[in-house]
């Protein structure tokens, strides 16, 4: 399949500068960049959908530039409905070195030409720590009219009628970003941006500038922001619903363990499946039809959805990682499976990806610390009502746990005691 063809099937276009995506299989300048701002120490699976776009230009053979935002990070990307708070310096830097091990490794991902294409990695600060206010207003401001900059979206939403109105710092970012493009234009020949849809209009400033400094032409390919078929909402951390790439914490809670990340993606529903496995995973069209047609005949068996659990975390946490949350949900979840059968051996290899709490901890606060109840009172009621269990027992009362044990609430919450 050709670049433009699995872009296309996979969903990866939106608004974009190129009349005829054809153009993208036989474009000779095959430099593209992508930049992701460090507002946290971990990128989402929203995040992911960008850069599982920018992995497919790179297993066709495409060069690509990866940008962290050091300098636009810490204005912050305009929301439409109000200011972002101003990260501290040491919090944007402690979120840079964090995000670019993730964003190396899915472009990465899938081998082939992706493997091979050389990964040229920036930061935006790099150059703007040196410009001068006013040599920046003197080239970049003087390019842009008032009017063309009050037309974007995003500001007439903040200062239009009940808007909260904008600051300078983010009326600016758009010019910010627009010279990210002009300057890796300069001195690396970058003609193409990859973003996010919802960047098209800031991505355009930097075609813009190409144009109108450089007399040169450059473009933009957009990829459609993924929103959750059934609850209608973006995948991202503003949304409240955040499913983080980092596995572990870098300090400031912002992870999803494997195991959960594995059981995000098999529990979608089927509408939902059909639509993501074709962006979160590698799996050819051909293997992908494959599933799906296996699926429609028997959709009780899951199997679109245990292909889209199995190929996302593969991509994200790697083959092994896979492997291993694959055997276990299988060992956790099959309804034979009796829980007291588990030797203590397998129930301390469990720990790896679930959560784990010491030896000698009441039942209650089991619960409560690891977030499968929200309060001591909510966790007795769950017990009184039989919703929890230890080693595959109801259990009646709050007592201490003294045993290595799997503690179990509902279906898919677990706790390891050791």
């Amino acid at each position: 399949m050709k670049l433009s063809e699995e872009l296309i099937y996979r969903g990866f276009k939106a608004e974009t500068t190129i009349e005829n995506p054809a153009d993208l299989d036989t474009r000779e300048n095959r430099k593209y960049y992508i930049g992701l701002d460090p507002s946290a120490d971990s990128l989402t699976i929203g995040n992911l959908a960008a850069l599982m776009m920018s992995a497919c230009f790179a297993r066709h053979g495409y060069e690509p530039f990866l940008l962290v935002g050091g300098a636009t990070g810490q204005i912050g990307d305009p929301k439409d409905n109000g200011e972002r708070d101003l990260k501290a310096l040491d919090e944007v830097k402690h979120n840079k070195k964090c995000i670019k091990e993730q964003i190396e490794h899915v472009v990465r991902a899938g081998g082939g030409e992706a493997a091979k294409v050389p990964i040229t990695m920036v930061d935006n600060y790099d150059w703007f720590k040196d410009i001068k206010y006013l040599d920046f207003l003197r080239e970049v401001g003087k390019a842009f009219s008032m009017t063309q900059l009050l037309d974007r979206q995003f500001v007439q939403n903040r200062i239009g009628e009940g808007g909260s109105g904008i600051s300078y710092a983010e009326f600016s970012y758009t010019l910010i970003q627009g010279y990210d493009f002009l300057h890796l234009y300069r001195e690396h020949d970058v003609k193409m941006q990859l973003c996010g849809a919802d960047q098209f209009g800031n991505c355009t400033s930097g075609v813009h500038l190409i144009k109108r400094l450089e007399n040169g032409s450059a473009d933009v390919w957009s990829t459609p922001l993924i929103i959750d078929p059934v609850t209608g909402r973006k995948f991202g951390k503003s949304e409240g619903n955040a499913i983080w790439l980092a596995a572990t914490d870098n300090g400031s809670g912002n992870f999803t363990p494997v195991f959960d990340f594995y059981q995000f993606w098999l529990n979608q529903p089927d509408e939902s499946a059909e639509y993501l496995i074709k962006i979160y995973t590698l799996l050819s069209k051909d293997e992908i039809e494959a599933i799906l047609k296996e699926h429609k005949k028997s959709p009780e068996k899951r199997i679109a959805q245990k292909a889209l659990a199995r190929g996302a975390t593969e991509v994200v946490h790697g083959k092994k990682a896979a492997d291993a949350v694959e055997a276990l949900t299988e060992k956790l979840f099959d309804l034979k499976t009796d829980f007291k059968d588990f030797t203590e051996d397998e129930i301390i290899e469990f720990a790896e990806f679930l959560p784990t709490v010491k030896k000698g901890v009441k039942l209650v606060d089991v619960l409560v610390e690891n977030g499968l109840a929200e309060s001591k009172k909510k966790a007795r009621e769950f017990i009184s009502q039989g919703a929890i269990t230890v080693n595959g027992e109801k259990a009646s009362e709050d007592v201490a746990i003294k045993q290595t044990a799997i503690v179990k609430k509902g279906k898919n919450k677990f706790v390891i005691v050791k």
